[in-house]
């Protein structure tokens, strides 16, 4: 790879301006170059285009990756699009970052993972969340040995835009017609961090429903996961409900992160606070961030680091290979709510 890798996006939608800002900066930096944009509506390529200073846009993406000589491809579309999108772009040789959810389902993502692996070429997940700078210091304190042994991670995720008939049609309106919604697209992040922060999970029990009848999937739950180590974490979920944020959507609802020496709280606006088991108050925790962009400049933070990685400067995160293990653990919380029971973990696959 260059030592400025050159970088083609797929999609120009509501989050991918994320995406489109990040690379720019890192352009800026001299740390890549932004080669290209594409989506099926071009004019959507050319808008962000001219903001950004792209040097091509394409409505195809198998021009894009004949005649755009990239290094990356950034797939920043919805899921239908992904399996193909990282045929094309592996059997040419470029590297790829696809942004979860990773493919429509378990088999299509095994496929890519493979396809990959096959030909040689890095595959990374977009998953951004274990990049919020709230979740890198959490998973820091829980590695320093601050909570002692850890015990419990719940989280209680309230973005409160759920309601109504115009649910998510002002930003992804794709989400009404999802068949598997809340832990496919959004609770699929808790099991990542859940698993960054605590390792590997060995069961679940999950309850699902769905509360807004305009949408195809469910919308709320809870989750029960068993980790290996003896830990457990809760994800309660409702996206209809808000939390107290001045941004709900900056860490979409609180966390709890509990061992046997004190908890960790993280609050609505970004706040840590630590608590010492036996102490009746709490300190306030300062550490960097900024509030930039998306969830504390996440997608950013990612694309920095999935560079440097690439460019053997650091171990990589979020590859494919591990990445499936994730939705292993997803298929299970589909399987245990719609059987009633725990699952352990491959028992919904058959694996």
């Amino acid at each position: 790879m260059r030592s400025r890798p050159r970088i083609g996006v797929l999609g120009a939608g509501y989050f991918a301006r994320f995406h489109y800002d990040g690379w720019a900066r890192l352009a800026a930096a001299g740390t890549v170059t932004l080669a290209a944009a594409c989506d099926r509506a071009l004019d959507k390529a050319r808008a962000v285009a001219d903001e950004h200073a792209i040097e091509a846009t394409y409505d195809d993406l198998s021009a894009m990756l004949e005649t755009a000589d990239l290094d990356v491809l950034d797939i920043a579309a919805p899921p239908p699009t992904h399996l193909a999108a990282i045929e094309a772009a592996v059997a040419r040789g470029i590297a790829v970052i696809c942004q979860k959810p990773f493919c429509q389902t378990l088999a299509e993502a095994e496929q890519a993972t493979r396809l990959a692996d096959a030909a040689g070429v890095p595959l990374v997940v977009h998953e951004n969340f274990r990049f919020q700078p709230w979740h890198r210091e959490i998973k820091r304190l829980i590695d320093s040995g601050l909570l002692g042994e850890p015990y419990q991670v719940t989280f209680q995720m309230r973005p409160g835009d759920g309601q109504g008939a115009d649910a998510y049609l002002s930003r992804q309106p794709y989400f009404q017609t999802m068949p598997r919604f809340l832990i496919h697209e959004t609770g699929i992040h808790a099991i990542d961090l859940f698993r960054w922060f605590f390792g590997e999970i060995t069961a679940v029990y999950a309850d699902l429903r769905r509360l807004n009848p305009v949408i195809a999937g469910e919308d709320a739950g809870i989750v029960l996961f068993d980790f290996a180590s003896g830990a457990r974490g809760v994800f309660d979920a409702n996206r209809l409900i808000d939390h107290q944020a001045r941004n709900t959507r900056l860490v979409i609802g609180p966390m709890l992160v509990e061992g046997s020496r004190g908890v960790l709280r993280l609050d609505g606006d970004g706040r840590l606070f630590h608590r010492r088991k036996g102490d009746y108050d709490e300190t306030q925790l300062t550490f960097t961030w900024q509030d930039r962009g998306f969830g504390g400049d996440c997608v950013f933070a990612l694309q920095h680091a999935a560079i440097a990685a690439l460019a053997g400067d650091r171990p990589l995160e979020n590859a494919a290979a591990d990445y499936l293990r994730n939705i292993r653990v997803e298929e299970a919380v589909y399987g245990s709510s719609a059987a009633g029971r725990k699952l352990k973990i491959g028992e919904a696959d058959g694996n």
